[in-house]
């Protein structure tokens, strides 16, 4: 029997563009001889829908779409994800697989454990499903799950284990299973990869079964889904490996399974934020229905990665990178952006700003009259480029991408509508130590960030001889009591006892609780940690409590 698992990049809501590519890779498979082809986790429209879920015409056209789909394929048999009512008691959908062969559904298996956890909220659309019969094909048993089902021994939250049961059941009935399948609409985090291909490899051995696993890939809204597929042996070894990152498909006998090893090498957990970034962009941008980017170039590490993504996900032709320097731009930083755009091959433009923000200086003098300088007149210079760059965008119809990283987004050390403004905060969920990372790994073959962006000290150069370390500890350390706090969960004095100095950490989570109303109207961020700002964290904005 031979079987294609193909993973696809859907949109949301997009009925007939999502069964177009189903059509395709269905077609593909059937023309390589597959007998079956497998698609990912709500495939026909889109992971994950939200609250599209609660519209009726939504469920009433993806069904269209699926009846529709259903009489158009090719003759193949073909498993996929998709919506269906829920005829009982409990809340009105499932989430789904569709089991349909000679144009016809034959099974419907509906998914068990509904995660309601971080990013995802199934809970509050799905009804949870109940163990399905088996899928017998050409002298083959296949047991289907879907994403969280096989999640259990990782996840144990869950009364049930739909795999235990699955195995229990093939026992009780003397006929072993052939294939253990899992459609997933499963995010990328930074070292997920490693994770997964560990827990299905566990799991194979434990029930010396076979697994084909088959995830969504593409960018939606924050999450970012990797694909990687796989097929695991019995042994645990990875036999098929598809490409991460991109749309895939590879056809295996399942009677040799054992006998294949994947051709596959592992990239690092930097490449693959990378890549994962690249992806986002390209998706976000296209996906909103743009095709060009614009940002602020200030000749720091955070802008040059921020467009040197951009240029590898849209093209450098695709890129305006403006450098906007005040009476407090150095010549380096501005001579540093230039260089950045002539690597990367994107037009640049200069647009001083010392002009404007002495008009606002001028127009607000008698009301500031007895103030001396603070931190409004730093915020003003951010403001000014908001507002500059915002028209540029109106104008030519780019979107804005904003550049600070998440350890800038933790503590408030960015302006409200000012450096902020912006329709996709590209690396809002990169840590600046992460951030160095990423840069030294694109200049491993040839220099794109200029080698002096990487070496100089950071600063925002909104007043003279300014550094961020004037006001911030060491990245080094910030970094840690951010991902201590943010993705462990830890607390203050649980942080402390982990050799950090008490100062230190009450004042950094200080400005990650007061700070919590400006990320609130921050623009939507990429996901690539296991807790990033935004959907799937949901703190109030006003709260005092300090440990």
């Amino acid at each position: 029997m031979k079987i294609a698992i193909a993973q696809i990049n859907p949109i949301i809501g997009d009925f007939a563009y999502n069964c177009s590519k189903i059509k395709a890779f269905s077609r593909k498979a059937h023309q390589e001889d597959a007998d079956l082809v497998i698609f990912s986790e709500l495939a026909v429209s889109g992971y994950p829908p939200q609250d599209l879920l609660e519209r009726s015409s939504f469920i009433d056209d993806q069904k269209q779409a699926l009846d529709s789909l259903v009489k158009d394929l090719p003759p193949i048999s073909i498993i996929v994800g998709g919506v269906e009512r829920n005829k009982g008691e409990g809340k009105k959908l499932f989430n789904s697989a569709f089991y349909i062969d000679n144009n016809e559904i034959k099974q419907i298996i509906h998914k068990q454990l509904l995660p309601s956890y971080d990013v995802f909220d199934e809970k509050r659309y799905f009804e949870e499903g109940s163990p399905a019969p088996f899928i017998e094909k050409d002298g083959k048993r296949l047991a289907v799950t879907i994403c969280e089902d096989i999640w259990f021994d990782e996840v144990k939250e869950y009364d049930c284990d739909p795999v235990q049961e699955i195995f229990r059941r093939a026992s009780d009935e003397k006929t072993p299973i052939d294939l253990l399948i899992n459609i997933s609409a499963s995010p990328f985090q930074k070292g997920k990869l490693a994770t997964r291909r560990s827990i299905f490899s566990n799991l194979c051995k434990k029930y010396n079964a076979t697994l084909a696993y088959i995830n969504q890939v593409g960018g939606q809204d924050s999450l970012l889904f990797d694909g990687s597929s796989m097929v695991v042996d019995a042994k645990g070894e990875l036999s098929v490996a598809l490409n991460s990152f991109e749309e895939d498909m590879t056809v295996f006998e399942l009677d040799e399974v054992s006998e294949r090893k994947a051709d596959f090498t592992s990239s690092s957990e930097v490449e693959q934020v990378y890549q994962a970034l690249v992806m986002g962009v390209r998706d976000y941008v296209k996906k909103c229905g743009f095709s060009k980017a614009v940002l602020g170039l200030s000749g720091g590490i955070d802008s040059a990665l921020t467009a040197l993504l951009a240029v590898d996900a849209l093209g450098a032709e695709n890129v305006l990178g403006v450098a906007l320097p005040s009476q407090y731009s150095s010549q380096g930083s501005i001579d540093d952006a230039r260089q950045l755009a002539e690597n990367l091959g994107c037009r640049f433009e200069l647009i001083p700003i010392e002009p404007l923000f002495n008009s606002f200086e001028h127009a607000l003098a008698d009301l500031f009259d007895g103030y001396g300088e603070d931190l409004t007149e730093q915020n003003l210079q951010a403001r000014i480029r908001g507002n500059l760059l915002m028209a540029l965008s109106n104008k030519f119809g780019n979107l804005l991408l904003t550049t600070g990283n998440k350890s800038e987004m933790a503590v408030g050390y960015c302006t409200l509508y000012g450096d902020m403004s912006g329709g996709l905060a590209v690396i809002s969920d990169v840590p600046k130590q992460l951030v160095y990372e990423l840069a030294r790994f694109v200049n491993k073959e040839k220099e794109r960030i200029p080698v002096n962006t990487i070496t100089k000290a950071p600063s925002a150069e909104l007043k003279p001889d300014q550094v961020d370390q004037d006001d911030l500890p060491e990245y080094a350390v910030l970094d840690q009591i951010i991902t201590l706090h943010l993705e462990e969960g830890l607390g203050k004095d649980q942080i402390v006892e982990k050799g950090f100095d008490l100062a230190v950490v009450t004042d950094i989570l200080r400005r990650v609780r007061i700070n919590e109303y400006k990320r609130k109207q921050a623009p939507m961020g990429l996901k690539v940690t296991s807790k990033a700002f935004g959907y799937g964290r949901r703190y109030p904005n006003v709260q005092n409590y300090q440990k």
